[in-house]
């Protein structure tokens, strides 16, 4: 008797470390960046659920998509609806938002000059190159009262759509994530906040200019993705509604002074 016990013990035992081998979720996510306090946080609490989020970082903006369309991440969050679009347009694939998360308007900033009306004749500003973020940051200028640009091409203008110049300004396009590093060699680059952040700005308090929030800014609202087979999955929608929580906001908020805006509350 003793011995069927202890093989009935010895096999409940060995249910409950498969049970416990099987259980949990990993979740691979992509993001941008070295400042990823309110994920970090989220990740903390998933573990609670049982679900694993590896937070894999990534230093450009273009190689998270990439990752996530070949499968080598689950989801991403670190771009706006409509960068997803220009790329989903140019590859040829169908990433999909799952959900918002911010809306993280763009700044001038600048190490030479404190106010817009400092800039001068012939000043050097550099914008990002990407389609979606080149055309935001010029229409950013615009708003700014530097330059004007055709209207015609609604969100996505580029550096040859500029129609009025007065201080014949340079303007210059570089990769986004060299934005804050040009500061050195320019009187003034439109950033994007998390490089801004990473950089040591912050963006409520150093940004010379900030982007207006208003009912336009729907298109730079910020979002979660997945591949679009995948937009049903209960572990993502799990993540989502983690992140979506005062706790993650008050991160946010904390870690930008306010700069980064939750879309979901």
């Amino acid at each position: 008797m003793k011995k069927i016990v202890g093989i009935f013990v010895s096999f409940v035992g060995i249910l409950v470390l498969a049970a416990c081998g099987n259980s949990g979720e990993s979740v691979r996510l992509g993001v941008v960046g070295e400042n990823n306090e309110a994920w970090e946080d989220v990740r903390d609490r998933l573990a609670e659920e049982d679900i694993d989020l590896e937070i894999v970082t990534f230093s450009d903006y273009q190689t998270p998509n990439v990752a996530l369309a070949d499968g080598d991440i689950d989801l991403n969050a670190f771009q706006t609806v409509i960068f997803l679009d220009d790329f989903n347009k140019d590859t040829g694939n169908t990433l999909t938002p799952i959900a918002d998360t911010t809306l993280n308007p763009l700044g001038i900033y600048s190490e030479e000059v404190t106010d817009v009306d400092e800039i001068q004749e012939g000043d050097t500003i550099v914008v990002p190159n990407d389609a979606s973020n080149e055309g935001r940051a010029l229409i950013l200028l615009q708003s700014a009262g530097l330059i004007e640009v055709d209207s015609e091409k609604g969100n996505y203008p580029i550096v040859d759509d500029i129609t009025a110049n007065p201080l014949n300004l340079d303007i210059v396009t570089v990769a986004g994530n060299q934005t804050a590093r040009s500061l050195t060699d320019a009187t003034a680059a439109v950033i994007n906040v998390g490089m801004a952040v990473d950089a040591g700005y912050i963006p409520s308090e150093d940004a010379i200019f900030l982007e207006p929030v208003n009912e336009e800014s729907e298109p730079y609202t910020n979002a979660i993705v997945a591949r679009s087979e995948d937009v049903d999955n209960e572990v993502y929608q799990k993540i989502v509604d983690v992140y979506q929580t005062d706790e993650t906001a008050a991160i946010i908020a904390e870690v930008t002074q306010h700069s980064s805006i939750p879309v979901w509350e």
